[in-house]
């Protein structure tokens, strides 16, 4: 028998969070005006971990389990020796370099890349021209040309201060992802990355012609000739369509350029059309230098190389933090009751 009692209690105590959380939120939002800055800004921190260190963990809790006493004794032996003798190379270990690792997980509004830039601000001041290096790993489809610009940018600054930068796509480097990735010394795709989409698109649906069927009017008032080409409720011309048409092959020649400037070996006849290859085939194209995981490239510079793994992210604020655990709770509180949040 379903218990309306509990219902009408369960409801309650969500309105009641609902009604708390409205309380806060506002609070919150005039308590960050009256401190004189938005209450949105973040604040980016930065973690750094010795990926070297990592993995001698992850393969000494292995070797725990798999060798037996005797064996796991001698090991340990050998690495205190080990130890001993690279305390005593101190001139060796000046000369070592140090590789950093970096990520970039590209959306359509290149989001990521205010974080990217602190990081290599961060980096920068500690980067020895001579012999460190830095990995990133971009993952990204593209998106708005203006943002993956941006990006494109902030790589190149990052470019100009080490000895070598090798981008590592292990999934995805397309449109403006590959802008970024055209910038590295090297760029290493896996077998079945998707590279390349050296091209540009954009769409706007238009509805003038259903609000003139409604006898709706629509007014759009411009200064300049081509103030506005397309938009979602003004007319469209043939001379607007032509003008929207070279704007967006300007774009077009403006990323082609920069990627035979970063590349200039690439037949830009072929590989310009906005089409993408797997790695395989960017590879036979030029399009990158060779097939390989991220994984892999990382593990064969802890070789001869100290490397760490610089992490950017945004400090949660405290408004977007309570607003997570309070929506987690109704939905909790929801749950109990055998209902749902979408």
């Amino acid at each position: 028998m379903f218990d309306w009692i509990q219902v009408g209690i369960g409801l309650i105590g969500a309105l009641g969070l609902l009604l708390a959380g409205i309380g806060v939120l506002v609070l919150a939002r005039r308590s960050g005006k009256g401190a004189g800055r938005s209450g949105d800004a973040s604040e980016v921190l930065i973690d750094v971990n010795d990926l070297g260190k990592q993995l001698h963990k992850r393969a000494d809790a292995i070797r725990s389990v798999v060798l037996n006493k005797s064996d796991l004794k001698a090991f340990q032996k050998e690495q205190k020796q080990q130890k001993k003798d690279e305390k005593g190379a101190k001139s060796d270990e000046v000369h070592r370099g140090r590789v950093y690792v970096l990520s970039f997980h590209g959306d359509v509004q290149a989001s990521q890349t205010h974080g990217l830039s602190e990081a290599i601000s961060a980096l920068v001041p500690l980067l020895r021209k001579d012999r460190d290096s830095v990995i990133l790993r971009l993952e990204s489809p593209g998106g708005v040309v203006h943002g993956y610009g941006l990006a494109a940018a902030q790589v190149l600054r990052l470019k100009s201060a080490v000895k070598k930068l090798t981008i590592c796509v292990d999934k995805i480097a397309a449109s403006g992802g590959y802008m970024m990735a055209c910038l590295g010394h090297e760029i290493v795709a896996s077998p079945f990355a998707i590279v390349g989409s050296i091209g540009a698109v954009a769409g706007v649906p238009n509805f003038n012609r259903l609000i003139k069927d409604n006898k709706v009017d629509y007014f759009e008032m411009t200064a300049g000739k081509y103030k506005r080409t397309l938009s979602v409720l003004g007319e469209v011309t043939d001379d607007k369509l032509q003008k929207f048409q070279e704007q967006l092959e300007d774009v077009h020649a403006i990323f082609k350029d920069h990627v035979q400037r970063e590349r200039p070996a690439l037949n830009m006849d072929r590989v310009g059309t906005g089409e993408y290859w797997y790695g395989v085939r960017a590879l036979e194209l030029g399009l990158v230098d060779r097939l390989s995981t991220s994984d892999e490239v990382i593990t064969s510079a802890l070789v001869d190389n100290d490397v760490f793994e610089v992490t950017a992210h945004e400090k949660e604020s405290l408004r977007s933090k309570f607003l997570g655990r309070f929506l987690g709770a109704v939905q909790s509180q929801l749950a109990k009751l055998g209902l749902g949040m979408a």
